[in-house]
């Protein structure tokens, strides 16, 4: 037998078309399109940090955070990028706030 729904849904609780992804820095759900995913990579000084990816291509376990400063910093703060890639150490997320730092200043007019 079937199960039936008690209540219709409302547009309220319509999730976003495609997939949902949570961002590790506020900790709100969001269509994965809207946020940026991150991995763990190298850094400009060849050293292990946490990097952009715009993308989405790299490979291994990505986390994803909407592309604010807000949000970033929230992230730092909370050390949420070495939990949700699950590292051992928190790695440097320096590449990540200068992405979002650059991208923020582009997009200025």
């Amino acid at each position: 037998m079937a199960r039936q729904l008690l209540s219709p849904a409302t547009p309220d609780d319509i999730p976003p078309e495609g997939p949902v992804r949570t961002c590790v820095g506020c900790r709100q759900r969001a269509a994965k399109r809207e946020l940026l995913r991150v991995t763990a990579g190298s850094g400009p000084d060849g050293q292990p940090a946490v990097v952009p990816d715009p993308e989405g291509t790299a490979p291994g376990r990505g986390a994803h955070l909407h592309p604010t400063p807000g949000c970033y910093d929230l992230a730092v703060r909370r050390k949420a990028f070495a939990r949700a890639l699950r590292l051992g150490a928190g790695l440097p997320a320096a590449p990540v706030g200068a992405y979002i730092d650059a991208r923020a200043t582009h997009d200025r007019p």
